[in-house]
């Protein structure tokens, strides 16, 4: 139980700094998704692949002082800072999670808005599906998100990209 708080730990450590529970969700689940070995179960919501134990997770982390999570007012709703505090980083210490080439990952995943991780966290929650059936579903769940052809297909690229990177290694 405590190696994978520490998993999630590491990764925040890594990115220096997640602003957003939505994104921090996103990032998570598309790791997972390249095979990096988190335990986190995820089902299919509002925002696409969430999970409740993660929630849990950052919750008891944040309780132990372990993970600060700073609240924002922004522009009628409210936004989270998530950054490691001292006492997180000592408890890292008596861990040693090895993710290969995790890194690079969460830079690039980190770097890229909640939206645009909620599109490409939606398609690899339906993955199993023909390509063409992978957009029309997309289209059908993420309605109101209105993403475009261009959109989403730079996200099936971003994908590629990811999986190929994560093959080499």
């Amino acid at each position: 139980m405590l190696e994978e708080h520490a998993k999630l730990l590491g990764l925040i450590q890594h990115a220096g700094e997640i602003v957003g529970r939505k994104k921090l969700q996103k990032i998570l689940y598309i790791l997972k998704k390249l095979d990096y070995p988190f335990q986190e179960k995820f089902e299919f919501h509002f925002f696409g692949p969430y999970s409740e134990e993660l929630s849990l997770q950052i919750e008891e982390l944040c309780n132990l002082n372990l993970l600060s999570e700073v609240k924002e007012e922004k522009g009628g709703y409210h936004q989270y800072r998530y950054t490691l505090t001292e006492e997180g980083e000592k408890f890292l210490n008596h861990y040693d999670i090895n993710m290969e080439n995790i890194d690079s990952f969460i830079e690039t995943l980190n770097g890229q808005n909640a939206r645009y991780l909620e599109l490409v966290s939606t398609l690899l929650y339906f993955d199993d599906l023909s390509r063409d059936l992978l957009i029309e579903k997309v289209k059908v769940v993420k309605q109101k998100q209105n993403y475009s052809d261009e959109e989403i297909e730079s996200a099936l690229s971003f994908i590629e990209n990811m999986q190929a990177k994560r093959c080499v290694v």
